[in-house]
């Protein structure tokens, strides 16, 4: 079995986390130039939650954005409907993890839309209104796939 610390993925996850501290600061500077966000926030948090969500899933897993993905990772199988299972290339290892996992890519989405929505609060309001409402539409298609199929294995 080959150690975690051998295969050369330590050093390009240290890379990684080094390049993320950097670009939240640059974010958090940028964020403290304007005005404070309001406290209380519990919709703005939901909001964010679920286009951090949306987004994060598009990027890591549709099959529409496979083409950014490509030069990273490799594709195992289909996954969730529209969505892709991957594996990072060997030449890729931490961009290809990265990009192939929504829960790693949530974190770098959420700091993109927090630090985003403190400079430009209206337009990144609209993004994530949009994001959100495709989100809540996602579950209903699915939660309706699962009833059609569940009404069609039941006698009348």
């Amino acid at each position: 079995m080959t150690s975690y610390a051998s295969t050369g993925r330590q050093h390009g996850h240290l890379a990684a986390l080094a390049v993320f501290g950097i670009y939240a600061g640059a974010w958090v500077r940028a964020a403290a130039r304007t005005a404070p966000a309001a406290s209380g926030r519990l919709r703005g948090a939901l909001l964010s939650g679920a286009a951090t969500f949306r987004l994060s899933r598009l990027i890591s897993k549709a099959d529409i954005t496979r083409p950014l993905r490509s030069p990273f990772t490799d594709v195992d199988e289909a996954g969730a409907p529209a969505e892709l299972n991957e594996t990072a290339k060997p030449s890729h290892p931490t961009l290809g993890a990265l990009l192939s996992c929504p829960f790693c890519l949530g974190v770098w989405v959420a700091v993109t839309l927090t630090g985003a929505q403190r400079v430009w609060p209206r337009e990144v309001e609209v993004i994530e209104d949009a994001l959100a409402a495709v989100a809540t539409a996602d579950a209903m298609h699915l939660m309706y796939a699962r009833l059609v199929r569940a009404t069609e294995n039941q006698p009348e």
